[in-house]
C-alpha cells in the first residue's frame, strides 16, 4: 500500500478549542475536570476520516490517545480527564480510514453494480496488508477472518464478511493511519488544585490580632482568633506581610509622612536591619513562630495565603548588596516607587529592566521557594502590574512546574487588558472589579464577560468584597444593607471571593473623598472588638454555610441570569449538570428602599412541567412555599433582609 511522506499532511485541522491566542497561552481547569476539545477536521473527496486526541503530563514521552467522535459540518469532539495537578499537553491528529472508507463505497455500489470482484480484490489486499502488522491475538483474529472472507464461495458471501462490524473494528484498530495529520501546535492546559477554584479568602494584619491596647500582636495572638475565623467558614487566612520593616521614610497614621516614635510602618515597606523578604517582622515573633502557627492554621483546615510583595525599603539588604537593582536617579540616589496619584516614599522599585534582570529574577524566584519549603502554598501578589509579564511568565512556571500546588491570586486593579494577560501569563486567580460594579446591568453584564467569553478558559475571579485600600462608597454611605448585599452576591456569584477584616462589622469610615479607610491599619494597629454591636458575623457564617452545602455555588460557568421585572433585583441562579443541586438567587441592589420584583423561575431549564409543584426553600431565613408555574413574586426589605437564596425541589 503506498504512504504518504512524513513531511506531507493533507488533512485539515484547525479551529481548535480549547486554543488561547494560537496556543500562546495556557488554558486552566481544576483536578477532575474533563478537558473538552473540538476541532473542525476534513479534505478533498470522500474519504471517511478518524481523528484522535492526544495528551501527555509535561515531560512525559509517549502520548495517550483517546478517540473523537464527529458531531456535525466537519466538527469532531474528543475528551480525556485531568486526573493530576500539573501540567497537560494536548493536541489533535487525524487519517483517512481505508479500509471503511472502502467499505463504504462499496455499500454504495452493492446492488447497482452487479461484478464487484476488483473492488473486492482492493478489500482482500487491505485487509492482508493490516494483518502483516498486527501482533498477537489481532494478528490471530485478522488472519481467521482472512481465511473466511477467501474461502467463501460467492460475491455475495464476500461482501457479507467485508461488511460486517467485527471486522471493522478489527481492522480499524491494527491499519496505517493513512494520510496522518497532525495539528500544528502542541496546546497546554494547566491543571490546578480545588482551591485554586473555590475559596472564602479572610484578610488580616497579624499585628492587629492582639488583645492589650497600645501592644501589637504576634503569631501566637493570631491563634487563639483561629476558632471564630474558621466558625465564620473561611478557608483561606490571607496575611498582609510579615516581613521586618523599616524606619527610613517610615509612613505615619492616615499615610502621614512622619512617623511618630511608636508607629508601626506600613507591612508593605520591606526591609530593616532585622532582614528582608525572607525574614519575620520581630514583633509578630520568630520564623518558628510563623511555622507553629501555620501548624494550626492546617489544624482549623484552613490555608495560609501569604502577602508577596517586591518592595523594598531604605534599609532592606538588597539597597547595601545590590545597589544596581534598583532605579537610580541622575544624582546617584534611589528613586522611590509611585503608582500615580499614590506616591510610597518609604519604598524602592526594583528595576526589572536594569543589567542585573537576571539576578533579580533569579531572587525572586529564591525568596518564593523559601517560603514554599516553610510550607506556604498561597501567594497574593501586590501589584503585579508594575513589573515585567515576561518575569511573572517565567517566575510562575518556574514555580509550578516542581511545585504544581501552589497558587497566585494577582492583585492588579488596573487596565482591562493588563489584568487579562496577567492571568493568561500564569496567575492562578485575579482580583476583579466586581468592587466598583453596583447596578444589575453592571453587574450582569461584568459576570457574563466572565462566563460567557474566552476569558473562562484562563481568568478565575477572586470577589473581594472589600480590601485595605479599597472601602467602596456603597458602603461607606449605605451600612449594614449594602454590607449584607455585597457580600451575598461575593460569595454566591462566584465560587472565590474575600473579605477584608473589619468588613463582619460593618466598618465604614473613610477618609473624605476617598476609598481609604480612616484611621487604616496600613499605618497603625488596630484593636477589634469582635462583638461590636451591628455586626453580621452571623450572617456571614450562614451565607458560608450555604455555599459549602450546595455543589452549585461552587461552580462559576455555570451562572445563568433570569428575568426579573425590577431594576434593582438582581435574579440569577446556578445548578450542577444533573440538576441534583438547583439555586435561583435573588437581590435587592437598592440598600435604602423595599423593592418588588415578579421572577421568572427557568422551568425549562430546571426539568419542571409548566403545570408541576415544586418546592421553593428559601435557605437564609429558612421558608418553603410549594409552586405550580413560572411566575413567583419576591418582596425584599434591605433593612431586614436584602436577599434570598432558593433550593429548588421537584
Amino acid at each position: 500500500m503506498n504512504k504518504l511522506p512524513k513531511s506531507l499532511q493533507p488533512l485539515i485541522i484547525e479551529y481548535v478549542e480549547p486554543e488561547l491566542d494560537g496556543g500562546r497561552y495556557p488554558v486552566k481547569r481544576i483536578v477532575g475536570d474533563t478537558l473538552e476539545v473540538t476541532a473542525d477536521i476534513f479534505k478533498e473527496g470522500h474519504d471517511t476520516l478518524g481523528a484522535i486526541l492526544r495528551y501527555k503530563v509535561i515531560g512525559q514521552k509517549e502520548w495517550q490517545e483517546t478517540p473523537m467522535q464527529h458531531v456535525d459540518n466537519d466538527r469532531w469532539a474528543g475528551s480525556f480527564i485531568l486526573s493530576e495537578n500539573t501540567r497537560y499537553l494536548y493536541t489533535v491528529g487525524a487519517y483517512v480510514q481505508s479500509f471503511e472508507s472502502w467499505r463504504r463505497e462499496l455499500r454504495k455500489k452493492h446492488g447497482a453494480i452487479s461484478d464487484l470482484s476488483s473492488e473486492l480484490l482492493e478489500g482482500k489486499d487491505q485487509i492482508t496488508h493490516t494483518m502483516t502488522r498486527a501482533k498477537g491475538e489481532g494478528k490471530a483474529k485478522l488472519k481467521h477472518w482472512l481465511q473466511q472472507f477467501s474461502s467463501a464461495s460467492d460475491q455475495e458471501s464476500q461482501i457479507t464478511i467485508a461488511l460486517d462490524s467485527e471486522l471493522a473494528t478489527l481492522v480499524a484498530e491494527h491499519e496505517v493511519r493513512f494520510a496522518w495529520t497532525t495539528y500544528a501546535r502542541n496546546l497546554e492546559v494547566v491543571v490546578d488544585r480545588r482551591r485554586a477554584s473555590v475559596g472564602a479568602w479572610y484578610e488580616i494584619f497579624p499585628r492587629s490580632e492582639g488583645t492589650e491596647e497600645g501592644k501589637g500582636g504576634t503569631f501566637l495572638d493570631c491563634e487563639r482568633r483561629l476558632p471564630l475565623i474558621r466558625e465564620m467558614g473561611f478557608d483561606v487566612l490571607y496575611l498582609t506581610p510579615i516581613h521586618p520593616i523599616g524606619d527610613t521614610n517610615r509612613k505615619g497614621r492616615n499615610n502621614s509622612l512622619k512617623a511618630e516614635p511608636n508607629d508601626p510602618g506600613s507591612p508593605w515597606a520591606i526591609g530593616s536591619v532585622h532582614g528582608g523578604h525572607d525574614a519575620v517582622e520581630p514583633a509578630l515573633g520568630t520564623i518558628e513562630d510563623f511555622v507553629r502557627f501555620q501548624t494550626a492554621v492546617h489544624k482549623h483546615d484552613m490555608e495560609i495565603a501569604l502577602d508577596f510583595a517586591i518592595n523594598a525599603t531604605p534599609d532592606h539588604p538588597y539597597v547595601a548588596e545590590h545597589p544596581e537593582w534598583f532605579k537610580q536617579r541622575p544624582d546617584g540616589s534611589i528613586k522611590y516607587a509611585e503608582n500615580p496619584p499614590k506616591k510610597y516614599e518609604d519604598i524602592y522599585a526594583l528595576d526589572f529592566y536594569s543589567d542585573a534582570w537576571q539576578k533579580i529574577w533569579q531572587e525572586m524566584k529564591r525568596v518564593l521557594l523559601f517560603w514554599i519549603n516553610h510550607g506556604v502554598k498561597i501567594f497574593r501578589v501586590d501589584n503585579p502590574h508594575t513589573k515585567p509579564v515576561i518575569f511573572w511568565e517565567w517566575l510562575i512556571r518556574e514555580i509550578q512546574l516542581p511545585h504544581p500546588d501552589v497558587i497566585f491570586l494577582a492583585e492588579a486593579f488596573t487596565r482591562p487588558k493588563m489584568m487579562r494577560v496577567l492571568a493568561k501569563a500564569g496567575y492562578t486567580q485575579s482580583y476583579t472589579y466586581f468592587t466598583w460594579r453596583n447596578t444589575k446591568q453592571e453587574m450582569t453584564e461584568y459576570v457574563t464577560e466572565l462566563t460567557q467569553t474566552s476569558m473562562i478558559e484562563y481568568f478565575r475571579p477572586n470577589f473581594f468584597a472589600n480590601t485595605p485600600d479599597i472601602l467602596p462608597e456603597i458602603l461607606q454611605q449605605a451600612g449594614q444593607p449594602a454590607f449584607k448585599f455585597r457580600f451575598v452576591l461575593a460569595a454566591t456569584l462566584s465560587p472565590t471571593y474575600g473579605i477584608y477584616n473589619g468588613y463582619e462589622l460593618c466598618e465604614n469610615r473613610a477618609i473624605p473623598g476617598t476609598e481609604e479607610y480612616q484611621d487604616s491599619e496600613k499605618y497603625e494597629i488596630r484593636h477589634w472588638d469582635w462583638d461590636r454591636p451591628g455586626n453580621i458575623r452571623n450572617y456571614i457564617t450562614r451565607i458560608n454555610r450555604i455555599r459549602q452545602e450546595h455543589p452549585a455555588l461552587q461552580l462559576f460557568r455555570n451562572i445563568q441570569f433570569y428575568l426579573a421585572d425590577n431594576e434593582y433585583i438582581l435574579f440569577f441562579g446556578k445548578m450542577t449538570d444533573d440538576k441534583s443541586d438547583m439555586l435561583l438567587i435573588a437581590v435587592n441592589m437598592d440598600p435604602y428602599t423595599v423593592q418588588e420584583a415578579k421572577l421568572t423561575i427557568p422551568l425549562e431549564d430546571m426539568g419542571i412541567g409548566e403545570h408541576e409543584t415544586y418546592t421553593m426553600h428559601e435557605l437564609i431565613q429558612d421558608y418553603r412555599h410549594e409552586v405550580v408555574g413560572s411566575e413567583y413574586i419576591i418582596r425584599l426589605d434591605p433593612n431586614k433582609e436584602p436577599a434570598a437564596i432558593f433550593d429548588i425541589h421537584r
